[in-house]
């Protein structure tokens, strides 16, 4: 008996002493010194070379807007893309007015000093960008399909609109707008006044603008007894009378 609870006494002093090793952190149980992990955490970088790369990956990021502005360029003149205003819709319409802008991200410019400048301000007319002058907006094309027909008054089409990249307004610089057809084929007004001047009793001027019928009714009819020959030359002149597909006269 004597034997056998000494055995157990020193079985628990083993454990005792097994415990308080692996507690300490020197034994393979520990998480900090485990082979796996100790490769892991020499293999992971610090954290100041993870903070580092970060930074540099932000500022190699290229945006869309800056191949449209010009480097060291006056910050008065940068394209609306490359600025971010504070725009003040209580304006007065038709007014100039001044709005404090500032250059976005990557965007660098200078005064008219060529001094560096992150913060001005730009003088514009007070108006939204639909009500700018057909001039300075660019207007897609691909609903002009629909002109195919002369009409009084003259027929629109929808379009989307772009304000152009040195204009300033206000609101979407991206707009829908509906406007006429203005599309030619090619045929000239003055030919055709000249046509139906020389010889439109035989319907030559029907015949140049496409209208096969009415110039075979005036070459049968000797242009109406010249009654049609002559109302022709008056719708001619007028522009009421235009090419057979709808377009416009050159």
């Amino acid at each position: 008996m004597a034997a056998s609870a000494l055995l157990q006494r020193l079985l628990r002093v083993v454990l005792f002493l097994s415990q308080l090793y692996v507690f300490s952190g020197r034994g393979y149980l520990s998480f900090e010194h485990s082979p796996a992990v100790a490769q892991a955490r020499k293999e992971q970088p610090p954290p100041s070379t993870v903070l580092t790369s970060i930074k540099v990956a932000e500022t190699t990021v290229v945006y869309d807007y800056t191949s449209k502005c010009p480097s060291n360029g006056l910050c008065s003149k940068l394209p609306a893309d490359c600025m971010t205003c504070n725009t003040n819709y209580s304006c007065i319409y038709g007014k100039l007015v001044t709005f404090d802008c500032k250059a976005k991200p990557q965007v660098m410019c200078v005064d008219d000093n060529h001094q560096r400048q992150e913060n001005f301000t730009i003088s514009m007319t007070c108006q939204f960008c639909w009500q700018l002058p057909p001039s300075e907006y660019e207007c897609s094309k691909s609903n002009s399909s629909i002109c195919m027909t002369v009409s009084c008054p003259r027929q629109r089409y929808n379009a989307t609109c772009t304000v152009k990249d040195h204009v300033h307004c206000l609101g979407n610089r991206v707009f829908p707008k509906r406007l006429y057809c203005n599309w030619t084929g090619g045929y000239k007004w003055s030919t055709a006044l000249i046509l139906s001047i020389t010889l439109g009793g035989f319907g030559a001027d029907r015949f140049y603008l496409g209208q096969w019928r009415e110039g075979l009714g005036k070459l049968f009819s000797f242009g109406g007894l010249g009654i049609w020959t002559l109302i022709d030359v008056f719708l001619i002149c007028v522009g009421y009378v235009g090419p057979a597909d709808g377009s416009l006269y050159i």
